[in-house]
This record gives C-alpha cells, structure tokens and sequence, in this order.
C-alpha cells in the first residue's frame, strides 16, 4: 500500500506545475482562483492539476460558499522525504568509505614514495 502511494505521489510531482502549486500552497490555504493566476493555463486545466494532487493525498480542497479553498497536506510530503533519507544515507555511508579509502591511499604515497617508470 505505501509503494501505491510513493508511486502516486512521485507521479504528481513530476509535473513543474503541481510542484509550483505546492510551493504557492507551502505559503498557506488559498483559493483555486488565486492559485490559478500565475499560470498562462486555463481554470479547468489548474482544476485538473489539482484533482492529480488531491488524489495523491497532498493537498485538500474544501468549499466555503464560493468559496474554495486548498490547503497543503504534508503527510505525503513525509513520506517522499523518510524514502529519500533512506537512500540519502546510503550515498552519504559510500562516500565516507570512499574518502577514507582515498586518504589512505595518499598516506602510502607519502609514506613510500611515487614509483617511477
């Protein structure tokens, strides 16, 4: 079930416009009107954005007479982050190993000389 929803959630960040929209929306609730008017799309084309986003559990959209408010659901967000910070560890673990390895490399060079052709 969680790998359903990284999947969904990467899927709707690969868009650079669902991704602005996160970062208008990381700012604070807005409406679907405001959210649309830096965008040269269409309102039924930023509503389709938003459906993707909605679906994929990172924003919530609600109804206040007309209202109609979108707010920002970081749950998700954590969820991209924890797997990110899975692999952040693992590259990180492989470049200590490999700096390591390079010094002492360098230590024998100094220690022993370079060999000469």
């Amino acid at each position: 079930m969680k790998a359903d929803r990284l999947n969904s959630t990467f899927a709707a960040l690969a868009d650079p416009t669902r991704r602005a929209i996160l970062a208008r929306l990381a700012s604070g609730e807005t409406s679907v009107t405001d959210l649309a008017k830096p965008f040269d799309i269409s309102l039924p084309a930023v509503s389709k954005h938003l459906k993707v986003l909605e679906g994929a559990g990172l924003i919530a959209r609600s109804r206040d007479a007309q209202w109609r408010p979108c707010r920002l659901e970081a749950g998700r967000l954590r969820e991209v982050a924890d797997w990110v910070e899975h692999y952040r560890r693992f590259w990180e673990e492989s470049l200590d190993k490999l700096d390591s390895y390079l010094k002492q490399l360098q230590r024998k060079e100094k220690e022993h000389g370079r060999k000469k052709k």
